[in-house]
């Protein structure tokens, strides 16, 4: 047995310590949130780990399904594609606007670039596109299903960044936007930053999908609920933390993000 070749039960032990551990780091997060234990701009451990561990958690959970070295690959693309987006933002200010990083975001990979920046692209793009898929899943078998899943997913990833960003640059200072030509924003981020998350998802996806598409058929699996439960939790924490710092605006998108995609994604699990 070669090392991307690992046994099903193993996988499902791997999958279900990965969660065990993201769901622990997840209310330790979650009630720090609420006693207000932290620094804003300091280094944060918790939520960096979490941010890792849901990487590590999305992966594991695709490859239950995949092989290893097609899971690592697509995730090397969303990182990798992901972090030259936010470099070239720092730099020239598109395509998700000008920003400079905060020392919060974590030890640099390069003179520029925090660790947790690409964990962030693996953790949306993938979980977003395993929410589409639940969403998706009565239509699966039409022939347009692939173009539908790709923009779906694109369209999730830029509600996931409306939540996301006021919490990691507006509360945890992550990033830090810098002023623009244009006066409206979204708790302190310039409006381009969001369509530019959709635009640089189906970017991804592009080179990314075929990686994630199971080439033996076979076996039919159950859906899989990982991602949503992902997806959904880190919007509450979102919420619950934007909540406790007056910002709700930010709260009522999310809280109706999570109502208009819990619905249909359950329902189109239990199809």
């Amino acid at each position: 047995m070669s090392a991307t070749q690992i046994s099903a039960p193993v996988k499902d032990h791997l999958h279900l310590l990965a969660s065990l551990v993201l769901l622990v780091l997840f209310g330790w997060v979650l009630i720090r949130e609420f006693t207000g234990f932290r620094v804003a701009g300091a280094v944060d451990g918790p939520l960096q780990a979490l941010i890792l561990l849901a990487a590590v958690s999305s992966l594991v959970a695709h490859a239950r399904q995949l092989q290893w070295q097609y899971v690592l690959s697509a995730a090397a693309i969303c990182g990798g594609l992901g972090s030259v987006a936010f470099l070239t933002s720092e730099n020239a200010g598109i395509p998700l606007g000008p920003l400079v990083f905060g020392p919060a975001a974590g030890t640099q990979l390069t003179s520029k670039l925090p660790w947790t920046v690409p964990c962030l692209w693996i953790v949306v793009v993938f979980n977003s596109r395993g929410v589409a898929r639940l969403m998706l899943r009565p239509w699966r078998k039409l022939k347009t299903y692939g173009y539908w899943l790709i923009g779906l997913t694109s369209t999730l990833a830029m509600l996931f960044d409306l939540g996301m960003d006021p919490f990691l640059a507006r509360l945890n200072r992550y990033w830090i936007w810098q002023p623009t030509k244009f006066p409206l924003t979204w708790a302190g981020a310039p409006l381009i930053n969001f369509p530019g998350w959709g635009l640089v998802t189906l970017f991804m996806l592009a080179f990314a999908t075929p990686l994630l598409i199971k080439k033996q058929p076979g076996q039919k699996h159950h859906p899989d609920y990982h991602p949503l439960l992902v997806w959904t939790g880190a919007l509450l924490l979102f919420a619950l933390a934007e909540g406790q710092h007056g910002l709700w605006a930010a709260v009522a998108m999310n809280a109706t993000v999570i109502v208009a995609v819990l619905i249909p994604a359950i329902r189109g699990g239990r199809w």
